[in-house]
């Protein structure tokens, strides 16, 4: 078994040679390739990125869902592993996966914590422990078998925030998740961005908002309305 390590960017020269150097360092022989999925980067991303000879770069519109739905339709390993740029898995997380997708399991992540020391924040990465889909979320990065995630229809291109739930939840349904208890740590920097408290009353709003029927355009535009008023 090998697995496919997937990674849409966008305007990310800050971190994406720190993670590309980490996941090449700290792996155990199971990764068959890195596909840095571009969604259109303005900056230095690209030229960071070709600095890794052994890592594709493709391209795509941008879009989280579209950018990791491209990256899937190439991949070539029985396993995909979708990743966010700001965020670091444990060390030697192939072998975890693969272990992980052995005993039963075909899709999970690993429990979550960010690099910003905050009481709440360390109180909600307590929770990630939870296999629970509330507790989920696309910062915990996702690994799949390739065969689910198609047969599931990939990502739900409909979204532009709260893909990465959409599909989790589809995962949750079948029964099909799993959680390795091994600490990816991530990027607080929207919480640093908009605030802790104002960050965490927008996600509350969004999942009320799913809970209530909104559609993936009324998701978005709750979402850049609290973004762009912090600018």
């Amino acid at each position: 078994m090998k697995i496919s390590i997937i990674i849409p960017v966008f305007n990310e020269e800050q971190n994406i040679g720190r993670l590309l150097e980490y996941l090449l360092k700290h792996n155990k022989g199971f990764i068959a390739e890195i596909i840095v999925v571009d969604g259109g980067s303005l900056d230095q991303t690209l030229a960071i990125t070709r600095q890794f000879s052994s890592v594709k770069i493709i391209f795509s519109e941008k879009s989280r869902a579209k950018q990791m739905n491209a990256g899937a339709r190439i991949a070539k390993a029985e396993i995909l592993y979708f990743l966010h740029a700001d965020s670091y898995p444990p060390f030697h997380f192939d072998n975890y996966i693969i272990k992980a997708l052995k005993n039963d399991k075909k899709a999970g992540c690993f429990i979550m914590k960010f690099d910003k020391n905050h009481w709440w924040l360390k109180l909600m990465a307590q929770f990630t422990r939870i296999n629970h889909r509330s507790c989920r979320g696309g910062d915990q990065s996702l690994f799949i078998k390739k065969e689910l995630f198609f047969k599931l229809g990939g990502y739900n291109e409909n979204y532009i925030v709260y893909e990465d739930n959409e599909l989790i939840g589809k995962l949750y349904d079948l029964g099909e998740f799993t959680i390795i208890n091994k600490w990816l740590t991530t990027s607080a920097r929207l919480y640093e961005k908009l605030g802790v408290w104002q960050t965490q009353w927008l996600f509350c709003q969004i999942c009320w908002k799913k809970f209530k029927g909104a559609s993936p355009e009324q998701l978005y535009s709750c979402y850049q309305s609290k973004v762009n008023s912090s600018t």
